[in-house]
């Protein structure tokens, strides 16, 4: 009989190691109910998991779970009403797409479990195919045959691995938006763990950075992406264009500090530290490329364009500031006229002190990130 809890999920202290690696660090997380919740990472950092000691196929080694004010930490995982959708469906291909949902509704005897299997049918678009074999489906209609199963048991958390790896790039965008609708629909708990950053922030209400075993940063993905707490959290979301600096001025409620020999200003409230030697950090979007050095702009680096790449809606440029760094800008592509601007120009970088950002310096941590996402 599968244990229901009623609350949020409360992890205490929860760890994992397997001999002498420590996969998990003692974690201290509560996922508020029915919210969309991501666990984002690297491949490693121990975000599946804490995922299968969630759905119980792996068991802690130190810690507790809660749902609610039940203690699942020591319940076998099909006495937890927790479901998983994996990257591979596990659909049965001998039985129908009604038959596959309601497989586990018939198993345990629910009367309703031919209505139920309908709505949920319905909730997912798949009404119409109910009939049909898993092989008569494509990719992202088994996905959705997959979630289905596990939504129509109504459990008190749903896990999500990985689950839209196996789709097309179009199809996984097109799966996200679904995604979210169907949970906003049912008002269950979602714990999606990813990779893929975009994927994360396209759908979870708060997104958790994880790396080696431990949240390096949890926040609304807007927060995460504008105002990252760490070198790691910088790079791993989106691309930052980040040079070591020092604060030497303090002027009002900005930090001055010298990149190579350019000042640059960063908002007291933006940076994790207020002395000594700083992350300095941009996002390529935020910084606007000018043929003379901007006046009164607060922020300016002289560069050189190394590269120039059209994207449709916008342009990439590469350029060498003077220090050596490479830097990125993307500038939106809003008039109908060629850029000018070509390989070998020296140009100046501008941007609005308010978008830069400054955290505590770890050029280990940034380079893995960049390592990661690359």
């Amino acid at each position: 009989m599968a244990e229901h809890g009623t609350g949020d999920l409360r992890l205490v202290g929860l760890s994992k190691s397997f001999g002498d690696f420590t996969a998990v660090q003692p974690l201290d997380l509560t996922i508020p109910r029915g919210s969309f919740f991501a666990l984002l990472g690297p491949s490693g950092c121990g975000k599946t998991t804490t995922l299968r000691m969630v759905a119980g196929l792996e068991e802690p080694t130190g810690g507790s779970m809660h749902i609610g004010d039940t203690d699942i930490t020591r319940t076998r995982a099909f006495q937890r009403n927790v479901n998983t959708v994996f990257q591979s469906y596990a659909l049965f291909p001998h039985m129908t797409v009604f038959d596959n949902v309601s497989f586990g509704l018939r198993r345990k005897g629910d009367k309703d479990a031919k209505s139920k299997t309908q709505e949920v049918l319905q909730l997912v678009q798949l009404d119409h195919v109910a009939t049909k074999r898993p092989n008569q489906l494509s990719g992202g209609m088994q996905q959705r045959v997959a979630l289905a199963r596990a939504v129509v048991n109504r459990p008190d958390v749903l896990l999500l691995d990985e689950p839209l790896g196996a789709l097309d790039l179009k199809l996984r965008r097109q799966m996200q938006i679904e995604l979210k609708r169907i949970q906003q629909e049912v008002g269950l708990t979602f714990i999606h763990v990813t990779h893929d950053q975009e994927e994360a922030m396209t759908m979870a209400d708060t997104v958790a950075v994880m790396n080696h075993g431990r949240i390096e940063q949890m926040d609304a993905p807007e927060i995460l992406y504008d105002l990252p707490k760490s070198a790691f959290v910088a790079n791993f979301v989106g691309q930052s264009n980040m040079g070591l600096a020092r604060v030497v001025d303090r002027d009002g409620d900005d930090l001055v500090a010298d990149v190579s020999g350019s000042r640059v200003r960063v908002p007291v409230a933006r940076s994790t530290r207020t002395e000594g030697d700083i992350f300095f950090g941009i996002r390529p979007e935020k910084v606007r490329i000018h043929e003379t050095q901007p006046v009164g702009a607060g922020n300016d680096v002289k560069a050189t364009v190394v590269d120039v790449s059209f994207t449709g809606v916008a342009t990439q440029y590469l350029v060498t500031t003077e220090s050596g760094a490479t830097w990125a800008v993307y500038e939106q592509n809003l008039d109908v006229q060629p850029h000018s601007t070509r390989p070998g120009d020296v140009v100046w970088l501008g941007w609005d002190p308010a978008h830069a950002f400054a955290v505590d310096p770890d050029e280990e941590a940034a380079r893995e990130a960049a390592e990661a996402v690359g």
